[in-house]
């Protein structure tokens, strides 16, 4: 059982595409033959790899196949399984002793029958899943992505590029072409120490506090204090590393991350468990091991003290951890440095007071004691947790279309969890390290009722009204569109094709307003439901032909639209659904990969003024929205 849910788990992730990778094992290749009209056969052949055996794909593991073909498009149905062609030879697999698989060691040639309805494309795009292992080694459905072309299919219209358009020359310069990760890193930073703060109030940093200070004014130091609330930066900062290394792979990898679906559940079930913990149900801890390692190399040396900032770092994950779990994934869409700025804030907030109060040390008499006052905080964090984990599961939900959690609903499920707070708040409610016998003191109530506000003022997100529109959480709800209504009153749709867009501005003699946007873009809802509806800018709005790009929609593009597109530096992309195409157009023709941005142009397919990020100001955008318009009439 524990080797079929390996194989469950690991089989599970290949099929999201997180891990799947090509197998340097084996190379393949891939032909088709027709058979008839939207009927194809696909040969699939690798040399193999004498090292390791290859498992037949219809090898069965707990009704597991061993091998499975992916295909880019649900329409086009496999009428005839992945098979191998040719003998192989029969083994035993020691993980799975109970009966014989058919194998290769030399070449081998799987096939499959599949049926396309509608268009078929000039090239098909798919993925390969095999299985290979020799021994105790296994490695389940392996992922290999391929393109082939199909006699008879039919071109796609692969234009990206547009050659009118030049970032360096628009028509009228105006504006401030600036990404919003870029004008954020000290906004970022501060939120990141703000997350600090809240962190040392919890129970796992807080007493460790005046008794590390203790050590060091005595034993070790005024100065080594200082070098070891230095450590707690540097260790918190360089935690962004393996993010700038990622960061060269492809300029949408950080919203590739942070919208991808799975990820996404993946965040949500996580944030449940943090704030299950946080209730005091069960404690989240690293392995012993490990902060036992890290402690053993304590001393008063340059290294002993890095390991003692290191193993406090360890030991209060239990506290640190869904808080700067919070920060990481907030912070992923955004890119490398904004990820550091938020982890040096933290980093600092953490690391500072120790280096302060052994430098003050008459500052711990002012201290406020340990006590329940620290469980509070725990529990109110775990509440905050259930919140936040709702997000996730919208983000999986708009790129994925699943229609599940609707503006409404995540309405109604946050008035419940703030509602759940206030009657914890106000002792109605207790988790298991409360006392009972203690009363809520004046501050808590004052709290509580602070709670209570924020509850009823996010009330009306549940109604058809124009009091829906909660301006002060914007961003992190659906958009007004994604309601359980069916005429949403503060939702105005529109075009969502840049093609259809500009047929519609050549037929009105209107410029274009082209807003990339993402579904799980928090800075987007700000923008639209913040900026957009002021008057003043909304009728400057109205002059444009407005097309909103949504560059992390997974919807699947129909098998004729794919294609493999080969950008200006000459590396290829696979374009396989809609958010692909909105996200390379974007990089392709405005150097930009970040959400939302703006781009004005004229029917004519002219730059007329520097795009623009995420601009909360209404004048300041309706200034650069006139700008184009002027630019427009010259």
């Amino acid at each position: 059982m524990r080797k079929l849910l390996l194989f469950l788990l690991l089989s599970g992730f290949c099929a999201s595409g997180l891990f799947a990778q090509d197998s340097s094992a084996y190379q393949w290749s891939v032909s088709s033959i027709k058979k008839e009209n939207g009927l194809y056969t696909l040969e699939f052949s690798t040399e193999g790899n004498k090292s390791w055996d290859l498992f037949a794909p219809e090898a069965m593991f707990d009704d597991i196949n061993s091998g499975t073909l992916q295909l880019s498009d649900s329409s086009i149905k496999i009428v005839r399984p992945l098979s191998a062609i040719g003998e192989g030879q029969a083994i035993t697999s020691p993980l799975f002793p109970d009966k014989q698989y058919k194998v290769y060691n030399g070449p081998a040639k799987f096939s499959v029958d599949v049926k396309i309805g509608g268009t078929v494309p000039a090239v098909l795009l798919g993925t390969l899943q095999f299985t290979y292992g020799k021994g105790e080694s296994f490695y389940p459905l392996e992922s290999w992505p391929f393109e082939v072309a199909l006699e008879g299919g039919v071109v796609a219209n692969n234009k990206i590029l547009i050659p009118s358009i030049d970032i360096k020359k628009p028509l009228q310069e105006c504006g401030k072409s600036t990404a919003s990760n870029e004008k954020s890193l000290f906004t970022i930073f501060i939120l990141g120490f703000l997350g600090g703060l809240v962190a040392l109030l919890t129970p796992c940093v807080f007493p460790m506090i005046p008794l590390t200070v203790s050590f060091f004014t005595k034993k070790a130091g005024k100065s080594n204090a200082i070098l070891y609330g230095a450590f707690i930066f540097l260790i918190y900062s360089a935690l962004s590393i393996p993010f700038h290394i990622i960061g060269t792979v492809s300029p949408t990898i950080y919203n590739d991350i942070a919208t991808n679906i799975y990820l996404n559940v993946i965040f949500f079930i996580i944030f449940i468990v943090f704030a299950i913990s946080f209730f005091g149900y069960f404690e989240i801890t690293l392995p012993g091991s490990v902060a036992n390692r890290a402690n053993a190399k304590q001393g008063s040396n340059l290294v002993g003290i890095f390991f003692m900032a290191l193993t406090l770092v360890i030991v209060s994950f239990s506290c640190t951890g869904p808080i700067l779990g919070t920060l990481l994934v907030g912070s992923a869409s955004e890119g490398a440095w904004p990820l550091t700025a938020g982890l040096a804030g933290f980093g600092l907030a953490l690391g500072l007071p120790f280096a302060l109060f052994a430098l003050f040390p008459h500052w711990l008499q002012n201290l406020p004691k340990s006590g329940g006052w620290l469980n509070t905080v725990k529990v109110v964090l775990g509440f905050i947790e259930l919140a936040l984990a709702l997000k996730f599961l919208s983000n999986a939900d708009l790129v994925a279309h699943w229609g599940i959690l609707k503006r409404e609903l995540f309405f109604a499920l946050w008035v419940l969890i703030f509602l759940g707070l206030f009657i914890y708040l106000m002792g109605w409610l207790r988790f298991p390290h409360d006392d009972p016998s203690k009363k809520p003191g004046l501050a808590r109530k004052l709290f509580a009722f602070f709670v209570l506000a924020f509850t009823l003022y996010i009330l009306p997100g549940v109604t058809n009204t124009r009091y829906a529109n909660i301006g002060l959480v914007s961003g992190f709800p659906p958009p007004h569109c994604y309601s359980l209504y069916s005429n949403p009153i503060n939702c105005e749709e529109p075009l969502m094709d840049y093609a259809e867009a500009l047929k519609v501005a050549k037929e009105t003699n209107k410029p274009i307003m082209i807003d990339f946007t993402g579904w799980a873009c928090v800075n987007c809802r700000k923008m639209e439901e913040n900026v957009w509806p002021d008057p003043g800018v909304k009728e400057l709005m109205e002059k444009y032909v407005l097309v909103s790009l949504y560059v992390d929609d997974k919807k699947q593009l129909p098998a004729a639209e794919q294609f493999v597109y080969t950008s200006k530096d000459g590396t290829e992309r696979k374009i396989r659904t809609v958010g692909d195409k909105w996200s390379t157009f974007q990089t392709e023709n405005f150097n930009a990969s970040s959400q939302p941005w703006y781009v004005l142009i004229s029917n004519k397919e002219i730059l007329l003024t520097p795009p623009v990020g995420y601009t909360p100001d209404k004048t300041e955008f309706s200034e650069w929205l006139r700008c184009g318009l002027d630019a427009n009439g010259k």
